[in-house]
């Protein structure tokens, strides 16, 4: 099932966790289904900056009380929470605003900042205007490429060789991602 049919199927219960555990693709989704009219536009952003902020929190209050556990000991010792954390220390404030645009930081990034002295008050602040930041542009992304979106699925439909362009481009992320995770292994 496709992010946009739950989305469709479930509105914005479905939005709101696609925001707080994919991230931008739900997000985007959920404002092309507003272009589309099966959802409103301040609806989709409200929920998405509702999941992705409330994910954020959780990973920084588990950060903050699991900070000596073993798990983020472990994590402690990826390349992804060095770069977190050489991050927050040059700019704490603005990594913290920026982090969740930053690809593969964006769930260690609040659980590094849940293991700093950063009063949760602070985080709690920044996540929030943040969060509704990146619901907006995203949303709006999917809201403002919708008539191109739709003209490219209604061409898709209509000649296989898209479909070819479309698995070769996917198939090369998926190389890419794989070598990224082999490489990533023998860091560990």
């Amino acid at each position: 099932m496709s992010i946009e049919s739950l989305v469709a199927q479930y509105g914005l219960a479905a939005l709101f966790a696609g925001a707080a555990l994919e991230g931008e693709a739900a997000v985007i989704a959920g404002g092309l289904l507003a272009h589309q009219g099966l959802v409103s536009l301040p609806g989709a952003a409200a929920a998405a900056a509702a999941g992705s902020f409330l994910a954020d929190q959780g990973w920084f209050a588990f950060g903050r009380h699991f900070r000596e556990q073993r798990w983020i000991v472990k994590l402690r010792g990826t390349a992804a929470f060095a770069r977190a954390q050489a991050l927050l220390e040059k700019h704490p404030r603005s990594f913290i605003f920026i982090f969740r645009f930053l690809y593969g930081l964006r769930t260690v990034s609040p659980i590094a900042v849940g293991t700093t002295t950063i009063s949760q008050r602070q985080f709690f602040a920044i996540n929030l205007v943040a969060a509704i930041i990146w619901a907006i542009i995203f949303t709006g992304v999917g809201y403002l490429f919708g008539d191109a979106v739709e003209e490219f699925v209604g061409r898709l439909r209509h000649d296989t060789r898209l479909w070819w362009i479309v698995g070769g481009v996917v198939a090369a992320g998926l190389i890419v991602a794989a070598i990224h995770w082999w490489r990533g292994r023998g860091r560990q």
